[in-house]
């Protein structure tokens, strides 16, 4: 058994044996799945539970690994899964819980192995709306497949034939959904319904990102990272118009002023302002020192979890650890996690970035910040992730099921303390409200 953290007891009775398959978290190259799953895990030794997690050994994570030894879990890596399905079914045989994790290259199979096996059965969706509009399989759209070895990280590739038309991705399968107990989903709102009603998921249940209080919080500025803004996040065509209009436009207004952009992937064509730092990676250890060094930080979401609402990513919670005055686009459900001009700044342009380092003064960006840093602390800790997760595990390891009676739960889009706007929005108010919002087109990639 692990050593438990001083004070800090399991939730459940029982010591949990938990094992997980997952893209990775040995690296974070290229991917915001490492730290949420070092962030659940660690809390989860914390609280007396063992987790083993199994993941592949592929090249652009090995070059690339800045934990690859983490003192909280037993990492297995394989390369073929022929090869490590022995070591998965023993591991198996002897969980009270197994995850499997949207983009695991071999979830389809480890799904399965799941199923047959006797002990509480979760999926971890770190891509909802991605998975969604795979599942729903609409002929000739696109399929949602993982790049092989000429891909990039472990990110989706796009074709017309095979996993997507046939209800489903090479992750996971729409037959596998009811063998679930719980299908855990970065993305709460009104696709858990549809996982529920359309897809026969038993229990669909949000299980947000969270930050580890430990490794996220304010430190004092440091001149490496100081910058009027900076941003974090690997190149993605539907997130590059608003990271063009919101922080490169900025910084060619503020020609005076520095900027950090951080992540890999950009390609050769983009151009970057001469006050435009760029850093390819960035090790985990040196995000709070960049978010604790920003006057301003970015968020910019990906297309589908725009469209989908209640998406935060792992990056919002982590810099608003660090006290971060957060600069985001906007979404449905945002406000359910942090009020808008208190705890967050969402401009409408590019114009009001420029504004907002020219106008706001250091102690109000600072009062945002600490707003914000109380609001995570108070709602998103990986400690309060991993009591969750225990919540609808022991749920789920009632007789009968007794979790399925809580099917229709109307708080379980949102386990926050909401700001005053409804922690739930029906699919038509999500589509109504980014109509009205009139989201550019043009960021589809």
């Amino acid at each position: 058994m692990f050593p438990v953290t001083e004070g800090k007891r399991p939730h459940s009775e029982k010591a949990l044996r938990i094992v997980i398959f997952g893209l990775s978290i040995t690296s974070t190259w290229g991917n915001g799945h490492a730290n949420t799953f070092r962030a659940l895990a660690r809390a989860l030794h914390r609280r007396s539970h063992q987790v083993v997690f199994f993941e592949k050994d592929v090249e652009w994570y090995a070059s690339n690994r800045d934990l690859p030894e983490p003192g909280f879990c037993k990492v297995k890596l394989y390369t073929r899964w022929a090869e490590a399905l022995p070591l998965v079914r023993r591991e198996l045989r002897s969980a009270d819980v197994a995850m499997v994790g949207s983009y695991f290259p071999d979830g389809i199979e480890a799904i399965a192995e799941m199923l047959d096996a006797d002990t509480v059965r979760t999926f971890y969706d770190i891509d909802t709306p991605i998975t969604v509009a795979a599942l729903r399989g609409v002929p000739g759209k696109p399929a949602v497949r993982l790049a092989g070895a000429g891909g990039v990280s472990g990110k989706p590739a796009v074709g017309l034939a095979g996993a997507g038309e046939r209800g489903g991705c090479d992750y996971l399968r729409a037959d596998q959904l009811p063998g679930l107990d719980v299908y855990f989903s970065f993305t709460g709102g009104p696709m858990l319904d549809e996982l529920q009603g359309r897809f026969g998921v038993r229990r669909a249940v949000p299980l947000y990102c969270s930050f580890d209080p430990e490794c996220y919080r304010i430190l004092p500025r440091s001149r490496r990272f100081a910058c009027a803004m900076s941003y974090m996040g690997t190149y993605a065509p539907d997130r590059q118009p608003k990271l063009q209009e919101l922080l490169f436009d900025a910084a060619r207004e503020l020609p005076e002023l520095p900027f950090i952009v951080a992540g890999p992937q950009y390609p050769r064509e983009v151009r970057w302002p001469c006050n435009v730092r760029h850093i390819v990676h960035l090790n985990p250890r040196w995000h709070p020192h960049l978010y604790s060094s920003s006057r301003l930080t970015l968020n910019v979401t990906r297309r589908e979890m725009v469209m989908a609402g209640y998406s935060p990513s792992v990056r919002l919670f982590e810099a608003a650890a660090c006290g971060a005055a957060i600069v985001s686009d906007n979404w449905p459900g945002l406000d359910s996690f942090f009020v808008p001009g208190r705890e967050i700044l969402l401009p409408a342009s590019g114009a009001e970035v420029v504004r907002y380092l020219r106008e706001i003064d250091e102690d109000q960006l600072r009062a945002i910040g600490l707003a914000a840093q109380a609001r995570v602390l108070s709602a998103h800790t990986s400690q309060l992730r991993a009591e969750e997760f225990e919540r609808e595990v022991e749920a789920a390891r009632l007789p009968q099921q007794a979790n399925d009676g809580l099917a229709g739960d109307p708080q379980r889009g949102s386990h926050l303390e909401s700001s005053g706007a409804s922690s739930r929005m029906s699919s038509s108010r999500v589509s109504s409200w980014v109509d009205s919002k009139a989201v550019d087109s043009k960021a589809v990639s």
